[in-house]
């Protein structure tokens, strides 16, 4: 007994806690909800008035009395209603779009700067489902749902008013039935809410496993895999339609009460006035006639108040999953006054490094190191690349250059300054990154390049198609440069999108080039230029890259050998081939071969020794 009531507690604390979270969604617009309320509440006024009009034109016909003016009043009433009331939703329903807007709005900023591993625990399309879905059930109930719980429920008190004062012995009947429906719905409210928290997770896992399967369509298809993903998703389409049924029936049951109380009242209101009437009481007909309009119109207002109170639950649901969204942690904002970053290639000119990474600790999952004191440097000209098997941790240093995530120990240093003293924006503003993903969006090949400096000028745009060799796609695509590349770069080969992506990382001028296995997709040819591009971009910026091609690591000017989260060895490719046999195992499992570039005959880039503790 004593837990069921302290969950019926926790329960109605959750409830006011989520009602005052729906309330709080219309900060900012509260002027215009009390307009339209007030709007709204006048339209009823008007709408109450007009059974007592008629009451009067019914006595006076019998009276043989004059009618007209009471006609043209009620039909001024009936027409200055139905004008207040239409302006009235035109502002809760445009107060609901700016309430839903505003939530759209925080919801994208949130989600586009959680931290990292937010985005890990989390499915990208149930995310996407609480900016779309959940919001969209939120603006029902803004632009309906609250205030018709208030007008529906003064509208309805007043017309019990006016009926207690034409006939209390017909009220008591009305209100005994209507008693009874609010019986049963409020019976019904906590499965509402229930199921329709259930639909709309159902819902964002559909949208998660769709975004799934159309994200690696060309894996499924080669496969054979459609069945497969369509039973998948279909299970989860199940598991929304059950929820959305179970939503439904009792939403149906919940209407059903609420009309067979109308329903019912009106005809024991009918045959007990009727009889009052035929009786000789001292009931007249205009106010059996009254009586039955004011029952009529009670239909509306308690169907709103018992529509709205439903909605409201559903609401809640969606307001949770929202809430939940607004409440996962994000990086930390930038500095507003941050200082001279010193980035680019022009600015590139201090002896400091461009990187150092100083006795590096770090681990996803406690107790399982990742890197375990990590300390290189990369000069601030000069490629350096990282070797090693995969597991070695040669990604994640990539992440923690990024600040994607935090060292456990140990520091970071960029020209020269600790990481810890800069933002994450300062940070991210001095390096380009070229991963494996090769991420091509949705949108024209200029779109593409220029997505890191949209106002690029011309001549540097130029230069990266050059070094690239980008002008053959540009000539094939129809529209050239401004040619669309298709979803995630469908119409692109696999080494288009990888110098497509190196172009955009070239555009932006880093201090510190990353590229995370650079000539995986590339033919001889393209390699070999790439090498080349790679030798010019050296001599005026630092480059650090992940190679198990060694046609790519020989070219380096220093190499770090990492194994376990350590750096094993550390040189030139010719040094290790005879100091690390780490490294000479790597070498041996690999095709060693010297790489043909138009530039093999220019000098190599002065050579810069790595910085070290």
């Amino acid at each position: 007994m004593t837990e069921h009531l302290k969950d019926g507690t926790r329960e109605d604390r959750s409830a006011r806690a989520a009602l005052a979270a729906v309330y709080g969604l219309t900060a900012g617009h509260r002027t215009a909800i009390v307009a339209a309320t007030v709007l709204t509440l006048a339209a009823s006024a008007l709408g109450l008035a007009q059974p007592l009009v008629a009451k009067q034109v019914v006595d006076a016909s019998i009276a043989d009395g004059p009618i007209g003016l009471s006609l043209l009043l009620l039909g001024a009433l009936f027409a200055v209603e139905a004008g207040t009331g239409a302006f009235g939703r035109y502002l809760l329903e445009r107060t609901g779009e700016g309430v839903v807007r505003n939530l759209r709005h925080s919801l994208v900023n949130r989600l586009l700067r959680l931290e990292m591993r937010e985005y890990e625990r989390h499915r990208g399309g149930d995310l996407i489902a609480r900016v779309t879905a959940d919001t969209t059930l939120l603006r029902e109930v803004v632009s309906q749902a609250m205030v018709d719980l208030v007008t529906g429920a003064l509208a309805a008190a007043a017309a019990l008013a006016l009926m207690a004062w034409i006939d209390p012995l017909l009220l008591l009947v009305v209100t005994l039935t209507v008693v009874a429906a609010a019986a049963v719905v409020a019976s019904l409210l906590a499965r509402i809410r229930t199921a329709s928290e259930t639909m709309q997770g159902a819902v964002g896992a559909v949208a998660a496993d769709l975004e799934r399967a159309l994200g690696a369509v060309a894996m499924v298809r080669v496969h054979r895999a459609e069945d497969r993903e369509a039973a998948r998703i279909g299970a989860r389409v199940d598991e929304a339609r059950d929820a959305g049924v179970r939503t439904a029936k009792y939403a149906a049951v919940m209407s059903t009460a609420v009309e067979l109380a109308v329903q019912g009242s009106f005809l024991l209101v009918l045959v007990i006035g009727g009889l009052r009437v035929g009786g000789g009481r001292e009931q007249s007909l205009g106010d059996l006639v009254a009586f039955l309009l004011y029952a009529s119109y009670l239909v509306l207002p308690l169907s709103s108040v018992f529509r709205a109170v439903g909605l409201i639950q559903r609401g809640m649901g969606a307001q949770s999953r929202v809430e939940e969204a607004l409440a996962l942690p994000v990086e930390p904002l930038p500095d507003p006054t941050p200082p001279d970053r010193g980035r680019g290639y022009h600015g590139n000119h201090s002896d400091e490094p461009a990187l150092r990474l100083d006795d590096v600790h770090f681990s996803y999952r406690p107790g399982r190191p990742v890197l375990a004191g990590v300390t290189f440097g990369v000069p601030p000209r000069g490629q350096v690349a990282l070797v090693g098997p995969s597991g070695a941790g040669k990604s994640t240093i990539f992440a923690l250059i990024a600040r994607f995530h935090e060292p456990d120990a140990g520091s970071l240093y960029f020209g020269g300054r600790p990481a810890a003293t800069l933002d994450r924006r300062s940070c991210r503003e001095r390096i380009a990154v070229v991963d494996q993903a090769n991420y091509v969006v949705h949108g024209t090949l200029h779109d593409n390049i220029t997505y890191g400096a949209p106002d690029a000028k011309d001549e540097d745009l130029q230069r990266v198609l050059r070094l690239t060799r980008l002008h053959s796609v540009v000539e094939r695509l129809p529209g050239g440069l401004h040619g669309a590349v298709g979803e995630h770069g469908s119409g692109l080969s696999g080494g288009e999108r990888q110098r497509i992506a190196l172009a955009r990382a070239l555009l932006t001028r880093p201090a510190l080039l990353l590229l995370d296995e650079p000539t995986s997709h590339l033919d001889a040819a393209n390699e070999a230029a790439l090498t080349a591009a790679l030798r010019e971009i050296s001599r005026e910026c630092a480059v650090l890259v992940i190679a198990h091609r060694l046609s790519t690591v020989q070219h380096a000017d220093h190499i770090i050998v990492l194994d376990g989260g350590r750096v094993s060895a550390r040189g030139r490719h010719e040094e290790l081939l005879t100091t690390s046999t780490l490294y000479r195992a790597l070498a041996a499992g690999q095709t060693l071969r010297t790489a043909v570039s138009p530039d093999d005959t220019e000098a190599p880039p002065p050579r810069q020794e790595p910085v070290t503790r």
